[in-house]
């Protein structure tokens, strides 16, 4: 690369290799062998009895067994004491009804939150002042009994970080997310991954029900889209981080493209293998988009960031005979709906109302 990469939300699987050392595709499962204790020689009476009966007895639907990063996760119970990493992770549990098993999160300033989400997100403790997991001493401290993040890179050895074997040792299971478990897998990405998930957080809390009834409104919502913007012509859009050159942008791989086509929209950079990548101005220029979606955070580890008006005009600075520019024609997408979420399928719609405003007139 002509300059080092700037470390945003979106490429965390970046991170995952600073140092040399790469985080491994796939985890191997730990066994945990389980002690039994000695029973007391004293009798006991018909009640005592009957209360250690019941608390032996599993839980309706438990055991749930669930394969996430190559890994076989088994819960006897729902998980009681739960941290999360990047926000996008908090606010699919909030959106499944789940915060209160949420102990800790990490920080999030980069951007608007979801509609009824900041209160909830207020009450949670944070152990982390940046979008990142806590480094490994106090993340170990925290006593989780489950771990959902968005991304390997808040696990990794060479960055200070527990690993997933530490703290799958520790009683501390991890998922991630729309399956982000090495790079590959990020370019694999498809929208089924995000019902995927709600539906094994709602076996793993003992939801199930709660899990498809929000699965059935993100499809309607996804199919009113796609019914809305059917008959209409695709328009050419360029998805970008800024830069003046090389240009931070998304190719035709990973979440972003798949945003674009469902929102009815046709990826400019779709012949790029990449998500979050880098292109050259010149490809960009050539590209003539119609419209422009711009990565939308304001703060990065406390940092200010550039802003989308900023990096929308140098967008088209460089695509400046585009209909984009010309028109000035840009979306402020908010990065955390470039990540495995929740929130994925409403943008979609949030896109499909910017790319064809007319469809959404009634």
């Amino acid at each position: 690369m002509s300059r080092p990469p700037r470390i945003t939300p979106t490429i965390w699987r970046r991170r995952a290799t600073e140092g040399g050392t790469p985080i491994m595709r796939r985890l191997l499962v730990l066994a945990v062998a389980l002690t039994l204790t000695a029973c007391s020689p004293a009798p006991a009476t018909q009640g005592t009895g009957q209360k250690a009966e019941q608390a032996a007895a599993p839980q309706a639907g438990f055991p749930v067994t669930v394969e996430n990063c190559g890994r076989e996760l088994t819960f006897d119970k729902p998980p009681a004491k739960v941290v999360t990493g990047y926000h996008p992770s908090l606010e699919t549990l909030f959106a499944l009804g789940l915060g209160d098993q949420v102990a800790g999160r990490t920080n999030f300033s980069e951007s608007p939150f979801l509609p009824g989400q900041q209160e909830q997100y207020a009450k949670i403790p944070e152990i982390s002042g940046t979008i990142m997991l806590p480094q490994k001493e106090v993340m170990l401290s925290q006593g989780a009994d489950f771990v959902l993040d968005n991304a390997m890179a808040g696990f990794d050895a060479a960055g200070g970080y527990a690993t997933v074997e530490e703290l799958d040792a520790a009683g501390s299971p991890v998922y991630i997310l729309g399956g982000w478990c090495s790079p590959e897998e990020v370019l694999e990405f498809t929208i089924d991954d995000t019902y995927t998930d709600l539906r094994n957080l709602g076996a793993i809390f003992g939801v199930p029900d709660r899990a498809d009834a929000l699965i059935g409104e993100l499809q309607g919502r996804l199919a009113d889209v796609t019914k809305r913007v059917a008959d209409r012509s695709p328009v050419k859009v360029l998805a970008t981080d800024g830069g003046k050159g090389p240009v931070n942008a998304y190719g035709g791989s990973g979440i972003t493209h798949q945003m674009i086509t469902a929102a009815g929209g046709t990826n400019v950079l779709a012949d790029v293998k990449g998500d979050y990548t880098e292109v050259s101005a010149e490809k960009v220029s050539a590209a003539q988009p119609e419209a422009v979606l711009i990565s939308d955070y304001s703060t990065l580890r406390g940092e200010d960031m550039p802003s989308s008006p900023a990096k929308a005009a140098e967008a088209f600075a460089i695509a400046k005979n585009s209909p984009a520019a010309k028109e000035q024609r840009y979306l402020a997408l908010p990065v955390a709906a470039q990540h495995p979420g929740y929130r994925n399928i409403l943008a979609i719609a949030d896109i499909a109302r910017f790319l064809h405003p007319d469809a959404f007139t009634r």
